[in-house]
């Protein structure tokens, strides 16, 4: 070495490329040569899997690197460089970022040593290496375990389909808690517990992983059975009862798995394992916690439909509602048989799925916040339709469904009594219903939004009262001016002799509060004789008619066409 401690010799390049080729598969950094002097530049070829490169080796090299690099970074490479080819430093050390193959920033460390000509001092090469300063850690220090990568490692180590076997995928539920009433520290003692439960169950041909924040990951490749695989979550889930225990319940907390065998995955790689054993697990923790969910590829293309029908509804709110339809179902007056109104019903039609059942696309509207632009969307062109109609039967009234997400997360109460001015409808001519559900008894923000309403004029209604939540205080404290007697109600009357008389009781008592009584779901001649003893103000239902476009409605509902069949 000369004195600034630079290596100096007449190696030839051809040379330092074949010990890169020899050393290459034995590291996960990269390795490289930059011949300064013949323009010459040759990396680890793994690097080519990871970033843009045609190959692992070029000429003109600050061109090419230029593409390579994330373009804020590339001035200080340059920089750098050029501080190295004149002389001012010996070495290259830097942090920046390089590109990878799907255009993310890649975060690297690139170091190296120059080395001279012996003779004559002149820069030679520029021999280093570049590592992911933001690639995973291979273990985890906290539980002990090796990390994802060495499972990816396992993994990929083969060529083909996988052998028989199984991944199980643990975490423990509400662990946030833990870290929140405990602290972190605890919640890291908690998690290296966990692991060590978990270990105690394993066999010799089963490997642990530590996959995330929480999660482990159990892989058996030898041709374990599910039954097998179920049994050894739940030895794994009496062994985390057991430490709970022993603890003395500082902690209490349950443990989920999602179960995936090999020979039900269509794609044998690591990332597709990671994707579906992901979905295992958070199936797992949605079925109720504390469980053992199998993966089943129905129930993912499920999700997946799910996922596409999420993104196709936020197009459709964001191309102006393309897809989406208003479809009115009449509502009858029962002692006269006449239509008084209609209830407007929210649809959608898109071309890679057809006609989505609202059980299937409203709950995704609700999850999303969707509902808020959508619920908007259709209380303005309910209105507009209900103001042509009113021309043709002045007394008609409009029912509008508002979801309790709108109450809470939107100014829906002033947009509804700004609609009905806009259109020119008669307050009396709008019914706002809204479901019941247990989150509306405690909720004086509904409370207030109905009272809101009334002191309006507008009506309002109870819908699906006679499911889940139903009590009598809603009638109280809520003041409804219609209850709407859900079809699953109106059918268990229909079978069921003490169930009618109770929704006789129930009609008799809306009556006595001065409310008006509608039945929901009559579909036959029987039903409706049926019904009419207990004398109902409105009824509603496939015999009267189906939910239907505009058009059809104005042709079938308000000037029917004499010649049709």
């Amino acid at each position: 070495m000369n004195k600034t401690g630079n290596i100096v010799s007449d190696i030839k390049v051809e040379n330092l490329c074949n010990v890169i080729d020899l050393l290459y598969t034995c590291m996960d950094d990269y390795l490289y040569v930059y011949d300064l002097v013949n323009d010459f530049y040759y990396i680890s070829p793994t690097a080519v899997e990871k970033f843009p490169l045609k190959t692992n080796y070029f000429h003109n090299v600050i061109k090419n690197l230029e593409s390579l690099v994330y373009p804020p970074d590339f001035p200080s490479l340059q920089a750098d460089i050029n501080n190295v080819l004149t002389g001012v430093k010996s070495t290259h050390n830097l942090q920046y970022r390089w590109v990878d193959r799907s255009g993310h920033p890649v975060w690297i460390k690139c170091q190296g040593n120059v080395i001279r000509d012996k003779v004559s001092g002149k820069v030679l090469y520029m021999l280093g290496c570049v590592n992911e300063i933001g690639a995973h850690q291979k273990a985890d220090n906290i539980s002990g375990l090796l990390s994802l990568s060495g499972l990816k490692d396992l993994l990929n180590s083969f060529t083909g389909p996988y052998p028989d076997g199984f991944i199980l995928r643990l975490g423990p539920d509400d662990f946030k808690e833990i870290n929140e009433k405990l602290g972190v520290e605890y919640g890291d003692f908690v998690l290296f517990k966990i692991a060590e439960c978990i270990s105690k169950c394993l066999l010799s041909h089963q490997y642990l992983y530590r996959a995330g924040s929480d999660e482990f990951i159990v892989i058996d490749l030898s041709g374990t059975k599910e039954q097998d695989a179920i049994a050894l979550y739940k030895n794994i889930r009496h062994a985390i009862d057991a430490f709970v225990s022993e603890n003395r319940y500082n902690a209490v907390f349950t443990i989920s798995a999602g179960l995936l065998m090999f020979e039900s995955v269509e794609e044998h790689t690591y990332n597709n394992i990671l994707k579906l054993s992901e979905f295992a697990l958070s199936s797992a923790k949605k079925l109720g916690k504390n469980n053992c969910y199998t993966f089943e590829n129905e129930d993912y293309y499920i999700f997946l439909k799910k996922r596409n029908l999420t993104r196709l509804l936020k197009q459709s709110v964001d191309n102006n509602f393309e897809g989406f339809e208003v479809y009115f179902q009449p509502l009858y007056t029962l002692h006269t048989n006449d239509i008084y109104g209609a209830e407007a019903l929210m649809r959608f039609k898109c071309e890679e799925f057809g006609l989505i059942s609202p059980i299937e696309f409203i709950p995704i509207l609700e999850e999303t916040g969707l509902i808020l632009p959508a619920g908007k969307w259709i209380l303005h062109e309910a209105l507009k339709t209900c103001k042509k109609i009113k021309e043709h039967i002045p007394d008609f009234k409009i029912s509008i469904n508002v979801s309790y997400i709108q109450v809470i997360k939107s100014d829906i109460i002033d947009e509804i009594i700004y609609a009905v001015s806009k259109y020119n409808v008669k307050p009396s001519d709008v019914i706002i219903e809204l479901t019941e559900s247990g989150q509306m008894a405690s909720d004086a923000h509904i409370r207030k939004m109905w009272t809101k309403l009334k002191d309006h004029g507008i009506m309002v209604a109870l819908d699906d009262f006679g499911t889940g939540y139903s009590n009598f205080h809603y009638l109280y404290d809520l003041k409804p001016d219609i209850l709407k007697i859900d079809r699953s109600f109106t059918v268990q009357a229909m079978e069921n002799e003490y169930e009618y008389n109770l929704l006789n009781l129930i009609s008799d008592m809306g009556h006595n509060l001065q409310l008006k009584i509608c039945v929901e779901g009559i579909e036959n001649d029987n039903e409706l004789a049926r019904m009419k003893i207990l004398s109902p103000d409105y009824c509603q239902g496939y015999y009267f008619g189906k939910p239907c476009s505009y058009n059809d409605f104005h042709s079938q509902y308000i000037i029917p066409d004499k010649n049709a069949v």
